[in-house]
């Protein structure tokens, strides 16, 4: 992935600044929750937010290593190109656009949604429209689910935190939680509105790959194809054969292997925000 000299100021790195503690994710959960919860991109992650307190575990002050101020760098050039991207396709359909803010923190960190865990892996949540990330996650990525972690692969998970972020701007993410809330769907008709949610951040992601090299020229041989190995590596039918040795598809929550590279080269090749209705497509 070629860098610009795009900067936002958006980013609050939290590595190295000691404290933490608080609140943690309680245990009980089954394995394939964990999986879910542990090496997966979500939304709003407040459901599964423990309110008890652990007793304080706390994180040394030290200064950042110059890799790690690089990483910083990093996050940093790729927030300022989803608020180039976004902002210019907000505009051209008549909206404005609002950033998110991108938290780097290690170990854990307060969020608007409760305590933020490195275990947790990234995700957004909407009550502070807020990034959250421990770049911790990709080593387990590439390590534990066989991922090619990139530059881009790292782009691609922002961008697709930062797709629910535009789903909370749009008002997806609201209308979802009216339906979770009302009561009037099973669990497993839930799962498929869970799915489609995921599958859009996947297609916005896509989206702005495409504008974004159409911009900047940021795409390098090789890069396309590290993001959807990201996106494989964590489709549900992987996470459910490795957690428990076989699939479930009602048990679905963010989508397939191959669902997730579908709907984020269909962002990538159509390039139009409007191709990524992926409720209609999925629960008809």
């Amino acid at each position: 992935m070629k860098w610009t000299n795009d900067r936002s100021g958006n980013v609050d790195d939290r590595r190295g600044s000691g404290g933490g503690g608080g609140m943690l994710v309680g245990g009980g959960l089954g394995s394939l929750i964990i999986a879910a919860i542990v090496f997966f991109l979500g939304g709003d992650p407040s459901a599964i937010l423990s309110s008890g307190n652990s007793g304080g575990a706390q994180t040394e002050q030290r200064d950042l290593t110059p890799e790690e101020m690089k990483v910083k760098e990093f996050v940093s050039m790729v927030t300022a190109e989803n608020d180039q991207t976004w902002n210019k396709i907000f505009a051209e359909n008549g909206m404005e656009y609002t950033p998110a803010k991108v938290v780097m923190f290690e170990s854990v960190t307060q969020s608007g949604c409760g305590t933020a865990q490195a275990a947790m892996g990234p995700f957004y949540c909407p009550a502070d429209q807020t990034v959250y990330m421990d770049m911790s996650f990709f080593k387990e990525l590439e390590q534990r689910f066989g991922a090619q972690v990139t530059e881009f692969s790292i782009a691609y998970v922002m961008a697709h935190e930062i797709g629910h972020h535009v789903q909370t701007l749009l008002g997806t993410t609201q209308k979802v939680d009216q339906l979770r809330n009302n009561g009037q769907y099973s669990e497993s008709e839930m799962n498929k509105v869970s799915v489609a949610t995921e599958l859009q951040a996947d297609f916005y992601a896509g989206l702005w790959a495409k504008q974004t090299d159409n911009r900047e020229n940021i795409l390098e041989p090789g890069d396309i194809e590290s993001a959807i190995s990201a996106a494989e590596a964590v489709g549900d039918d992987n996470i459910q054969k490795r957690s428990q040795g076989y699939v479930n598809q009602e048990g679905f929550t963010h989508g397939s292997s191959a669902q997730r590279r579908e709907w984020f080269m269909k962002g990538y090749n159509t390039g139009d925000i409007k191709q990524g209705d992926t409720f209609n497509a999925l629960l008809k």
